[in-house]
């Protein structure tokens, strides 16, 4: 094997590997859609695969909803790429090499991020965010850090804000 061949085989091996974390919205979205139609149906086609994309779009809210849009299987989109993703999935293809696929056409469906939950208020979990993720938190259950200039007074106030607003612990 020579060493160039070698080189191309690393190079898209390490490609792969890094496309759940590029592409974490349309990895998961693909995943899920591809799991839902090989638990209900037998053999794939790509009609049948461009059927259920439209159909999962059409429920589909928030990122999934934006990546629905890009891929043109929403109804207010204005081009229409469901056959890049629907003859592919019908053929097994993973959904990470179609991320990859679609976003060497249009890099906007890779940088589609999942919204952070908040789940843990402890301050190595808050140490985690970022603060403008922090400040994001404050806003949403109305409060404002005043005179805040270092995360750990962002964290201490999320802190004892906590209590109050138990109800919207997500962003």
């Amino acid at each position: 094997m020579s060493l160039l061949t070698l080189a191309v085989l690393l190079f898209f091996r390490g490609v792969t590997l890094s496309a759940p974390d590029n592409c974490e919205v349309c990895v998961t979205f693909l995943h899920r859609l591809y799991g839902s139609l090989n638990s209900a149906h037998s053999e794939l086609t790509p009609a049948l695969v461009e059927e259920e994309l439209v159909q999962a779009c059409s429920v589909a809210q928030g990122k999934e909803a934006r990546l629905c849009y890009y891929l043109g299987a929403s109804l207010d989109a204005a081009t229409r790429v469901t056959a890049s993703v629907s003859r592919p999935l019908a053929s097994h293809v993973p959904a990470e090499k179609i991320c990859l696929r679609l976003s060497s056409r249009d890099t906007q469906i890779c940088q589609l991020r999942y919204e952070p939950q908040l789940k843990d208020l402890s301050s190595n979990g808050l140490k985690k965010l970022r603060v403008l993720e922090l400040r994001k938190i404050l806003s949403s259950w109305g409060e404002e850090c005043r005179g805040c200039l270092e995360k750990h007074e962002f964290i201490t106030l999320i802190q004892e804000k906590a209590p109050l607003h138990a109800h919207s612990l997500e962003l």
